[in-house]
């Protein structure tokens, strides 16, 4: 039944569906699964990746969908809501169907964005496990990337107060000569904590620690988040965790995590976060939850092991990229897709009219702040101009060899013309689109969206990637800023681009996959720009490494790894209920 999505909280629809949800043992029976390929955790359930796998080896994949969207505003536009809503529909359509979704931090939730969980009558359930830690992922990634922070700390310290032959007889190490002007780690924390961007540790005595400038990161942008979402098995997660550079040495040579002796204790930690967790919508669709790594230095997507699962559990599979195609799309078609060897079947291109008014000319939309007046009323001329966004989008995807499907998301403040509109646009530009009020009405709000992308998915395509691996990177930057973004061409600074010539002299760095990042606001670097900005370049800054995922990250602009909390956090509506334990106020 749908609920009453006008009138209830998410947490209250999600509290009523929650009555009937399937516990860990019907879920194995619904799945099919054997009796040990389900690991029971209260109300919630893992599943194990590897048995699960080697079991259903042999069994053909279903169709594998991707949701990605036009650029959004600050309040994002629903991709998570879709995903849920699509889900919905097919189930409707008697469609043996789930998906994967990526794990929420706890930054966001208790700041001004909120949970994840989708909304209305298309969210993931149980809501309050889903925005409260799960079942501990984050916690051992956090434990894993700072064990790895105590580990280089504790041996600048030895380091320093021991000479060769002491330091050789107490550790059994040779010297590593770090250079404390090089480290480049931090340590992280799951919220948004501003304070703790820039510090200094080590305040005291010798025995107190190495004084030195640090930082903190939120958890979600550690490597090891970014690890888990590409790693393909046990084996996998503990090679690229003792490759992760966590400083520099006097000379210039990287310091490792293998260096420190640590990553095989980093896996140990982690060792369970490879098995990804069960839960549903709210119409009991099976929706699988792994990875939640930053969509800016990160590939923003649910983990390769989830749809790797996914794809033998079910004949259609959903999965959702964070941002916008940009980024989001951008990311799985070149990245996700070359890592796990799969090919899509369809995207779907997430738009609202709320996005296309803003893109159109419409007044600034800031998260916690009501909507202005625009945005509540119809306005044709601002819908239609914003369009310009859409199809850009349409056309970044169709280059993937993908036609893709538009999803209007609709809001009960959208006009039947304005919905017309968009779907006018949208077909013009040679794409599927159905509009979706699975928000408001679940999965019955959502067949007309589920029919399209069946019909999308029996349709050939050639799924081919934007550039070869064996392009060098500038060559890369540059095709994505121009084909992608729509750039007319890359500037770098001298240090951004000596760093990149470098890169490129090195056969180290020939597999490395090209991580862009910027702002997900704008197509541009400038989240300023909307719509489709025109005579415009792509300044790089800087290109990080991250050497235990395989990443070269091109830096447009400024990016924090520290988000800040904002002046109305989510956290001051949260509360528990002191008789029934229940808690209230979670978006």
């Amino acid at each position: 039944m749908a609920y009453d999505a006008t009138k209830m909280a998410d947490w209250q629809i999600s509290e009523a569906a929650e009555a009937n949800m399937p516990a860990p043992e019907e879920w194995r029976e619904k799945l099919g699964l054997e009796k040990d390929e389900i690991l029971p955790m209260g109300r919630l359930a893992k599943l194990d990746f590897l048995k699960i796998i080697e079991r259903l080896k042999d069994k053909p994949d279903g169709k594998y969908i991707e949701v990605t969207a036009i650029t959004p505003t600050p309040l994002g536009e629903g991709k998570s809501t879709t995903s849920c809503g699509l889900m919905e529909g097919l189930g409707k359509r008697g469609v043996n169907v789930g998906g994967a979704l990526r794990q929420p931090s706890g930054g966001p939730t208790m700041n001004v964005k909120g949970t994840a969980a989708g909304g209305g009558n298309s969210l993931l359930i149980p809501m309050t496990e889903f925005s409260l830690g799960l079942t501990g992922d984050i916690n051992d990634i956090m434990n894993a990337h700072n064990l790895a922070m105590v580990a280089l700390t504790a041996r600048m310290q030895h380091e320093r107060n021991y000479n060769d032959e002491q330091l050789q007889r107490l550790t059994g190490m040779p010297r590593l000569n770090i250079d404390p002007t090089r480290v480049e780690m931090g340590w992280i924390i799951d919220y948004c904590a501003q304070a703790l961007r820039n510090i200094i540790i080590g305040i005291g005595g010798r025995m107190d620690g190495f004084m030195m400038q640090s930082k903190f990161g939120i958890a979600v942008s550690s490597e090891c988040m970014a690890i888990l979402s590409i790693v393909r098995d046990l084996a996998d997660l503990k090679e690229r965790l003792n490759n992760i550079t966590v400083a520099f040495d006097k000379s210039g040579k990287p310091v490792t995590t293998g260096d420190l002796e640590v990553g095989n204790a980093m896996t140990a930690w982690m060792r369970n976060t490879i098995n990804p967790t069960l839960m549903c919508t709210a119409e009991y669709n099976p929706c699988m939850v792994h990875a939640g790594p930053f969509a800016n230095i990160a590939v923003g997507q649910s983990s390769i092991i989830a749809d790797r699962i996914g794809l033998k559990l079910f004949d259609y599979h959903v999965t959702e990229s964070g941002f916008a195609a940009d980024i989001g799309f951008e990311k799985f078609w070149n990245v996700k897709c070359r890592y796990s060897g799969l090919k899509p079947h369809v995207s779907v291109l997430t738009a609202t009219i709320r996005a296309l008014k803003m893109h159109g000319g419409g007044p600034k939309v800031v998260a916690g702040i009501p909507l202005p007046e625009e945005y509540q009323k119809e306005n044709l001329e601002l819908v239609e101009k914003g369009c310009e966004n859409m199809v850009h989008m349409i056309n970044v995807i169709r280059k993937s060899g993908m036609n893709p499907v538009v999803c209007v998301n609709r809001f009960y403040t959208d006009t039947d013309d304005e919905v017309a509109l968009v779907k006018k646009a949208a077909e013009a530009a040679g794409a599927r689109c159905a509009e979706s009020n699975h928000w408001l009405k679940g999965g019955d709000g959502a067949l007309e969206f589920a029919d399209a992308v069946i019909d999308a998915c029996n349709e050939e395509s050639e799924f081919k990637f934007l550039y070869p691996i064996e392009m060098k990177l500038r060559d890369r930057v540059d095709i994505i800023a121009r084909e992608v973004y729509g750039a007319d061409g890359v500037t770098w600074t001298p240090e951004a681009e000596a760093k990149a010539k470098m890169l490129e002299s090195d056969p180290k760095y020939d597999d490395y996959t090209t991580m862009m990042v910027k702002t997900h606001l704008s197509l541009s670097h400038d989240p300023t720009l909307k719509g489709v900005p025109k005579g415009w370049t792509l300044p790089i800054r800087d290109v990080l490494i991250y050497s235990g995922a395989k990443f070269l990250c091109p830096c447009a602009g400024t990016i924090s790894l520290m988000p800040g909390t904002s002046s109305n956090p989510a956290f001051r509506r949260v509360d528990v209920d002191v008789n029934t334990g229940k808690v209230t106020g979670l978006f």
